[in-house]
């Protein structure tokens, strides 16, 4: 009886042992179960990434360092959101070995809302928003506007395809950060964006916080 526990049927090739057990890194587990991340991968999926990028930039509101939000969906749905907040920081983690930007970017669980220090109330996914949408993107650019320089980098499928190009001599009033993402067809299919619920979402936050 115990030598056959292992077993189903006698037949030895239904063992299940270690061999079984499939690891999954980083973005390859988001791209392989999107919906434990998001809910799901029809519209109210879709909108979620909306939603993760634009609650990043309500963060900053609510720390007190952002005063507008924009966003924008062109007719192939590609998505811009733009705010004036801080801008992440481009220097390299200690961690990672790489930019902020990318961390934040590439890492799940990499933010700046876990210590307490640069958040002290926050929404979204706390660290694991930006680095979905980026998983779920067939290409993402991120653009950050911080102590007077331009921080750019490209993405597709949450790799990155550049590496983090800076600009200087850019104005230091002018600060913020910029992202833009085209949702996967791979994941999402022929997305469709429904303009009155993103509207009466963007409203209500807008009613949550006053000034914003």
């Amino acid at each position: 009886m115990a030598q056959g526990s292992n077993q189903r049927n006698g037949d030895s090739g239904d063992i299940y042992s270690a061999k079984d057990i499939q690891v999954l890194e980083g973005m390859e587990a988001v791209r392989k179960r999107p919906g434990m991340y998001i809910g799901s991968t029809d519209q109210r999926g879709l909108h979620h990434l909306i939603y993760e990028i634009v609650d990043n930039a309500v963060d900053e509101f609510m720390a007190g360092f952002c005063s507008s939000v924009t966003v924008r969906i062109d007719r192939e749905g590609r998505v811009t959101v733009i705010d004036d907040g801080r801008g992440i920081p481009a220097d390299r983690h200690p961690v990672t070995g790489v930019s902020a930007i990318e961390t934040v970017m590439t890492t799940l669980h990499a933010g700046g809302k876990f210590g307490g220090k640069a958040y002290t109330v926050s929404g979204g996914l706390h660290g694991v928003g930006a680095s979905v949408v980026n998983a779920l993107s067939s290409d993402l650019v991120i653009e950050v506007r911080r102590d007077g320089k331009v921080h750019r980098q490209e993405f597709q499928r949450g790799k990155r395809v550049t590496e983090l190009e800076i600009t200087n001599g850019h104005p230091e009033s002018e600060h913020g950060t910029t992202v833009t993402f085209t949702p996967d067809p791979q994941i999402f299919g022929d997305f469709l964006y429904e303009f009155e619920t993103l509207s009466q979402r963007f409203k209500e936050m807008a009613y949550l916080n006053r000034g914003l």
